[in-house]
């Protein structure tokens, strides 16, 4: 896989006209600053001066510090793993950073004491390890990089959110700078970036040679005497480094390790040494006149938005532009992949695996909502003598994390059988992030809304997402690709946006977070028996489209050649998926993995028909959820956690091994 990106811009005048956007919007914010401060005769006007001396210009400084920074890291991961679309942000360094910082804060603040860097750079390397090591045997591709990652970032973001939830009075500024802030206090944290960033510089002066061979290819490298393997772990080592740095200084931020580098090459900068020059000096001037873009629009608020939020607002469109650049010889829509066989069951197997799915649903649905902890902690199994006054509590959360698990298991079928990409889901691809956006304009347009008018915008968002992402992934080759990198660009567009709208302000922004939550504690016996309910009635509508799930793996011409008239059966079928997602996530959350995971599991069963795979799929899903469920509501007693991302906490793992097992085979 690869990438063609002919020249199309002149490096100076684009340094140039980000040069002068950055002035332009510097004067803006420091005119009146500069001619205070100049003045400064009363005490206000003295205390404008210190404002402007010790938390504008540093703040500025800082901005040029991260951006420079995050751009050489991704231009070196780049250059090592020959992958466009890697970065800090796709290899789970920012996320990995992030968290360790969040368990140091709660499980040992005193290793706070030593060094807020040491901690992260300890954070940054475990994560990248793990996706360097799931990836590399696929010779570091792509699609393989980008799941990992995507994988591990999106359950580090779950196992922070558990922490936030249990430990909020600790980290009640982890949501703010997780998503970027850039505001100072004084000259400190700058001066202690800038010689962190310049003791990283002085290593990569001497891997400029044997970096810059790597263009040639690993083999030609091998033939100079080049220590290929040695100079990978340095360099990503070195990487990792300067990003762990950066997120330790001011948190998350987004896509500026992927834009530099784009644009370099976009520039023409064909040679490592121009990349890392051009690279360095776009991402400084991306991240400044992003900031003060955001300072400036944001008016008396703008210190307050998280500026890591607005690029990845304004990153994650450059994603998908890469999207048309991918070349792949990976099967493209509708072709048969070996990997979701299409073939009969074979009868031997269906008695035992029924039997399996069918004790483990009934287990997870009678016994588990009786399994509960006493006010001192201690674990019990609830006496018939209180069924009345329990279960009124329990039965409604038991029933809908049922429902809502197998919507979106039998969701996760339908796109993986119609797809045959077996990474697809609701989750992965972008249709939960969709249900999400549409919440969301409709509480930032109307504030307030019912429960109906947030449905139906979630429907309507889920199916909007859903078409985009197939749109963009089937234009050319290299459709599995496309698809999963189009839901990673637009999951990060949708919480990018979100968090841009919670550090707004708006009272609207509360609940939508709560919305989000998706704990099935709030869930009342209508809510529950309405997810229920669907959940049976799209299974039989999906039923009823078993003959188009059996028949177009095989491939458009022999689906239209049996009488399957493909617009319409795809449409038919991505629209239930649509809906079905947007009738789970209020009720568990929009990230669960059990829409991935469920038909998994189903196939490792050894169920293989269309009919089959969507009853076995419900079922599994129901059970995990339930289980997921369960688990929420005892584990941390007295504290209620959220369902769903309790839900991804437990299936992470799960696929990360998943996604080993495969690339083995």
């Amino acid at each position: 896989m690869g990438q063609s990106l002919k020249r199309t811009l002149d490096p100076g005048l684009l340094s140039g006209a980000l040069s002068a956007a950055a002035v332009i919007f510097g004067a803006i914010l420091l005119r009146e600053p500069l001619q205070t401060s100049l003045a400064a005769a009363s005490v206000e006007e003295q205390f404008e001066r210190l404002i402007l001396l010790h938390a504008t210009l540093p703040r500025i400084t800082m901005a040029i510090l991260c951006g420079a920074g995050l751009a050489l890291s991704g231009t070196i991961l780049q250059q090592v793993l020959r992958n466009p679309l890697v970065a800090p942000d796709t290899v789970a360094v920012n996320a990995g950073a992030r968290l360790a910082l969040a368990l140091a804060a709660v499980l040992a603040p005193g290793l706070l004491g030593f060094g807020r860097d040491l901690v992260a750079i300890a954070g940054a390397a475990v994560t990248t390890l793990l996706v360097l090591a799931i990836a590399g045997s696929r010779r570091y591709s792509p699609l393989s990089m980008i799941l990992a990652g995507l994988v591990v970032s999106l359950y580090c973001g779950a196992a922070s959110t558990v922490l936030v939830l249990l430990k909020d009075r600790y980290l009640v500024g982890l949501f703010i700078w997780g998503s970027g802030s850039l505001s100072q206090q004084s000259w400190e944290p700058a001066i202690q970036l800038a010689l962190r960033l310049l003791a990283c510089g002085l290593p990569l002066t001497m891997l400029m040679r044997p970096l810059s061979v790597m263009d040639a290819g690993e083999e030609a490298a091998h033939a100079v005497g080049v220590p290929v393997e040695r100079v990978r772990i340095f360099a990503v080592g070195l990487a990792v480094l300067m990003a762990a740095f950066v997120t330790s200084a001011v948190g998350v931020i987004g896509f500026i390790g992927l834009a530099a580098p784009a644009l370099a090459t976009l520039c023409g900068a064909e040679r490592f040494v121009a990349r890392c020059f051009w690279s360095t000096i776009f991402g400084a001037l991306l991240l400044v006149v992003t900031d003060l873009a955001v300072q400036v629009i944001g008016g008396d608020g703008g210190a307050f938005i998280p500026t890591g939020a607005v690029t990845a607002v304004i990153g994650s469109p450059l994603l998908l532009v890469f999207l048309s650049r991918l070349r792949s010889h990976e099967p493209q829509l509708l072709a048969v992949d070996a990997s979701m066989p299409v073939r009969a069951p074979r009868p031997a197997l269906n008695a035992p695996v029924w039997a399996f799915l069918a004790a483990g649903a009934f287990l997870c649905l009678c016994f588990l909502p009786l399994i509960g902890r006493a006010p001192d902690g201690s674990w019990f199994i609830l006496p018939a003598d209180m069924f009345g006054d329990v279960m009124p509590w329990r039965l409604p959360r038991t029933l809908g994390a049922a429902g809502a698990g197998g919507l979106l298991a039998i969701g996760g079928y339908i796109l993986q059988r119609v797809t045959q990409n077996p990474m697809a889901s609701p989750e992965i691809i972008g249709v939960s992030a969709g249900a999400i956006m549409g919440a969301a304009i409709v509480l930032a347009l109307g504030g307030a809304a019912s429960e109906i008018s947030l449905g139906l915008a979630a429907a309507a968002g889920s199916f909007a997402a859903l078409v985009f992402v197939l749109n963009i992934a089937f234009r050319g080759p290299a459709a599995p690709e496309r698809m999963l990198l189009a839901g990673v660009a637009l999951t990060a567009l949708v919480d990018a946006a979100v968090g841009v709208f919670s550090a707004s302000g708006n009272p609207s922004a509360v609940l939508l977070l709560a919305w989000m939550a998706g704990s099935a504690g709030g869930v009342d016996m209508t809510m529950a028996a309405s997810a229920c309910a669907a959940a049976l009635i799209f299974l039989c509508v999906a039923l009823l489209g078993s003959r188009w799930l059996a028949v177009l793996p095989l491939g458009t011409p022999v689906a239209a050649g049996v009488g399957v008239r493909v617009p319409l059966a795809l449409s038919s079928l991505f629209a239930l998926v649509a809906v079905m997602t947007a009738i789970a996530t209020p009720v568990i959350g929009p990230l669960t993995f059990v829409g991935l995971m469920a038909p998994h599991m189903v196939r490792l069963l050894g169920v293989r028909s269309a009919p089959a795979g969507l009853v076995a799929s419900a079922l599994t899903g129901a059970a995990l959820m339930t289980i997921a469920d369960s688990l929420a509501r005892t584990i941390a007693f007295p504290l209620q956690l959220p369902t769903g991302v309790l839900a991804s906490l437990i299936s992470g793992p799960i696929l990360l091994l998943l996604i080993a097992k495969g690339r083995k085979q």
